[in-house]
């Protein structure tokens, strides 16, 4: 067997040396990298300021008893120290398996979770419908599109209160309704007509970006794949199924990924819609809002632990969503 010799140094091509200890290594990557750490320097500290320290000691909450009444606070010239205990996990148990974790917890979650689904349905189903339509050569399609996107470029809180005005019992919804002598549904005080307004009114501020995704998505798809599937005999559906569907694949799983994790955690619509008038139509985000700064006494600890699962939740359903993407992608690939 032959044995490759570096002619300078006398040492086999295949012997690197000892490795650098872990010290050594950061020193070098500093030394060479410095301007780099430099740059993300003020970005690092803020993110840590604004982000890490708040999940950080959020996250301390939930393993305490912090309430509005033990918590440290001033009251005139007198200073009141924090008398709250550390419990551990006794937060998490009562939310997920206490004596009234299904009215304070699960029933949350399953509106949330019916919430989430329906809207981002509508969402991609409505923008993709849109998107094909303005994708087409129509005359003054420009004008189209600015219209379309006036919803998500009007502020929310304008948004919902206007929607809010329209849905009151004398709005203009159930006047329209009246004039036809249909039923006058009581938008803001039934269960199933408050849910059901909430979903029409994120529908309304959520569809365009859904739309202006899916849009740029379909201008990226190259033409000659049209031509070639209507050569071939394929219809309108056989081309949107094969050629327009593939070809939204990227754009459809991150805009897709983005509805839902901005959904789950709208808290705008709720709380302006509704504010806490709807405890049976409140999310977990608005729940967890409410049980922070909506009660007396404020219960800090639990809203801090909604938090914290809102989170968790999140992080196990894109780490599987990816999961899912990846596993379609090699079978596709194959």
């Amino acid at each position: 067997m032959t044995v490759a010799i570096d002619r300078a140094t006398g040492k086999s091509r295949g012997d690197h040396g000892q490795r650098p200890g872990l010290g050594q290594r950061l020193k070098q990557a500093y030394q060479k990298h410095w301007y780099a750490y430099a740059m993300i320097a003020p970005v690092a500290i803020v993110l840590g300021v604004l982000v890490l320290y708040p999940l950080a000691y959020g996250l301390y909450l939930t393993l305490t008893d912090a309430n509005s009444l033990n918590t440290a606070r001033t009251i005139g010239v007198n200073e009141i120290e924090a008398t709250y205990k550390f419990i551990g996990f006794d937060n998490y148990a009562d939310i997920l398996w206490g004596e009234t974790s299904y009215e304070r917890f699960w029933s949350h979650f399953i509106w949330t979770i019916v919430w989430t689904a329906a809207c981002v349905a509508l969402h991609y189903g409505i923008g993709l419908g849109l998107a094909l339509l303005l994708n087409q050569k129509l005359r003054g399609r420009t004008f189209y599109r600015l219209i379309l996107i006036l919803p998500w470029a009007v502020p929310t809180f304008v948004t919902v209160f206007g929607w809010r005005f329209m849905l009151a019992d004398g709005g203009i919804i159930n006047s329209f309704l009246e004039f036809l002598h249909l039923p006058t549904p009581a938008w803001l005080e039934d269960t199933f007509w408050q849910r059901f307004a909430a979903i029409m009114v994120n529908t309304w501020c959520g569809v365009p970006f859904m739309m202006v995704s899916l849009l740029g998505g379909l201008q990226s798809i190259d033409a000659s794949l049209y031509e070639a599937a209507e050569m071939d005999g394929a219809n309108a559906w056989q081309r949107f199924r094969f050629v327009t569907l593939p070809g939204l694949r990227s754009v459809s799983s991150t805009v897709v990924l983005l509805g839902v994790i901005w959904t789950f955690n709208q808290f705008a619509v709720i709380f302006l819609l509704f504010g806490d008038t709807a405890p049976d139509a409140q999310i977990l985000v608005t729940w967890a809002y409410y049980l922070g700064f909506g009660q007396q006494p404020r219960d800090f600890a639990q809203s801090a632990a909604y938090g914290i699962l809102l989170l968790a939740i999140l992080i196990v359903f894109t780490s599987f969503y990816r999961r899912w993407l990846n596993r379609n992608d090699q079978q596709l690939a194959i």
